[in-house]
């Protein structure tokens, strides 16, 4: 009896000492616990919402214009292909493709949550469309096409975007910038090479991903070192398929 009296004595020190100790970081413990529900709560505007904001920030990189805009009482970050735009602008566009923990390379600068649109308008101008490519739907400016096509027609297509959907079969990150990708997808002949596209972007894949990718023809590209490409993506916006 008495052995078993000390032990609850003991243990009712013991506990009395954690309850105390607890005590002593209660407020630090209670505020986590709080800040969680709050933080899980907010993910940020609905995809495909259309916003009017104000451009809080703006910077142009490779060949994409970013802009933090205010609308309301909140904020984000959206790119686009290049534009004119200002501090203080009133900017409309819809925020179909947003990519999460993205790195710009040629930034050097990570966004938690960043929206890709294929145009950032000025207010009063048309709806900014959505950047993905799907069910036969391409950006203005772009047009869905294969890689033999691309090839067979880069003279008419240079200085303009297209699409195309293909799978990586080659990929190297963060040569000159920005990551390197080749495409193919079916067409064209691997005795001429027409049955791959090599296309850079700021944007990660990874070998045997499909993914679609919008960017800029270029033609009889010299980098130097012999590295001379008859044909090529160049600063595309890759959509993980």
């Amino acid at each position: 009896m008495i052995v078993r009296n000390r032990c609850t004595t003991v243990l009712s020190i013991v506990v009395a000492l954690s309850l105390c100790a607890g005590c002593s970081r209660a407020p630090v413990s209670a505020v986590s616990v709080a800040a969680a529900p709050v933080a899980a709560a907010s993910p940020g505007p609905a995809v495909g919402e259309r916003i009017t904001g104000v451009v809080l920030e703006t910077m142009n990189a490779s060949s994409y214009t970013y802009v933090r805009v205010k609308a309301d009482s909140r904020e984000l970050w959206a790119a686009a292909s290049q534009f004119k735009t200002a501090v203080g602008d009133t900017v409309v566009l819809s925020l179909d493709q947003p990519m999460e923990h993205f790195h710009s390379q040629t930034l050097n600068r990570d966004f938690d949550r960043i929206y890709f649109v294929s145009r950032i308008g000025q207010e009063g101008a048309a709806p900014a469309l959505p950047l993905a490519v799907a069910h036969g739907d391409v950006p203005p400016g772009a047009r869905a096409t294969t890689v033999a096509e691309v090839w067979k027609t880069r003279t008419a297509l240079a200085g303009k975007n297209v699409t195309i959907r293909g799978t990586v079969v080659k990929y190297n990150g963060g040569i000159l910038g920005v990551n390197w990708m080749h495409i193919q997808d079916g067409t064209g002949s691997a005795a001429d090479g027409s049955n791959d596209i090599t296309v850079t972007s700021e944007t990660d894949s990874k070998v045997g991903e499909v993914i679609s990718v919008t960017g800029m023809v270029a033609v009889n590209k010299d980098l130097g070192s012999g590295y001379n490409f008859p044909v090529i993506v160049e600063h595309a916006i890759v959509l993980h398929k």
